[in-house]
């Protein structure tokens, strides 16, 4: 998948905030199939937003430490989920 189309991939969902404070907007992306650094730049890109919270999908160890490590340089914290080999990582401030 080349840069171009994997910037396609970005999709924003909405979440709730507790308590009926409204609602907010996580963006998800879609790293799968891309190898480094295309998922650091994906969520480099995305995170030029400035928004609270990210989620993101990778398929390989590499992009995983990758991506955890340049949002947890950015000053978010990092939780993971793992399924049949594919990774959410979720980053929050």
């Amino acid at each position: 998948v080349s840069q171009q189309s994997a910037l396609s991939l970005v999709s924003t969902h909405s979440e709730k905030k507790n308590k009926g404070e409204g609602e907010s907007f996580m963006k998800v992306l879609d790293a799968r199939g891309l190898s480094c650094p295309e998922p650091v730049i994906l969520l480099r890109k995305a995170m030029s937003s400035m928004e609270p919270s990210y989620q993101i999908i990778v398929d390989n160890h590499a992009s995983k430490e990758n991506t955890t490590r340049y949002a947890e340089h950015q000053g978010y914290q990092t939780s993971v989920s793992e399924k049949d080999g594919e990774y959410t990582l979720t980053f929050t401030r």
